[in-house]
């Protein structure tokens, strides 16, 4: 019996289906000039406004913003809702329990758990507890770099896709 369904369990991981994802090079021009720009923007910002706009997720934001901008974890409310949900976890768990193998647990399976309840779910994010924890940070990371980096990602996303004849972003704000 046992035998039976770790066979069945196993089988669940072989598959003849090939990825759905295409290649193209105008795609890929497309999406490395939307995030060149959205960095090189976050980045002079940081440097002119003297605050940190930048920390790594937004790097795979800009992945999703600018190489699959029609995905539902690559909307702006998902952007900017998911990295800010997590963020506030993350900060919430390590003012009240400090750091460690428990308090990063916890954070990330909340910050996805409350993403999902919120339909604000996006990937990246999900690495926000680790990054908040790990540093030791103080509640300002809430809004800089986190709400106002996300929301440059977003405005350089809603202004950058739409001026691709093909693209419509977003594709839903609710």
């Amino acid at each position: 019996m046992l035998n039976k369904k770790l066979k069945g369990y196993m089988t669940k991981f072989s598959t003849d289906t090939r990825s759905p994802l295409t290649i193209s090079l105008w795609h890929a021009v497309v999406a490395f000039t939307g995030g060149f720009i959205t960095i090189f923007m976050l980045m002079s910002l940081s440097e002119g406004l003297q605050l940190s706009l930048l920390m790594a997720p937004f790097g795979a934001s800009c992945v999703l913003a600018f190489g699959l901008p029609e995905a539902p974890v690559s909307q702006p409310r998902n952007i900017i809702g998911g990295h800010f949900i997590t963020t506030l976890c993350g900060l919430a768990v390590y003012h009240w329990i400090g750091q460690g193998i428990w308090a990063l647990s916890v954070a990330v399976g909340l910050g996805i758990a409350l993403m999902i309840v919120t339909k604000t779910t996006h990937p990246p994010a999900g690495a926000n507890p680790i990054v908040v924890i790990t540093a030791a940070s103080s509640w300002s990371f809430l809004f800089t770099p986190v709400l106002l980096g996300s929301i440059i990602i977003v405005c350089v996303a809603l202004l950058y896709n739409n001026l691709i004849k093909h693209r419509k972003y977003p594709t839903f704000w609710r």
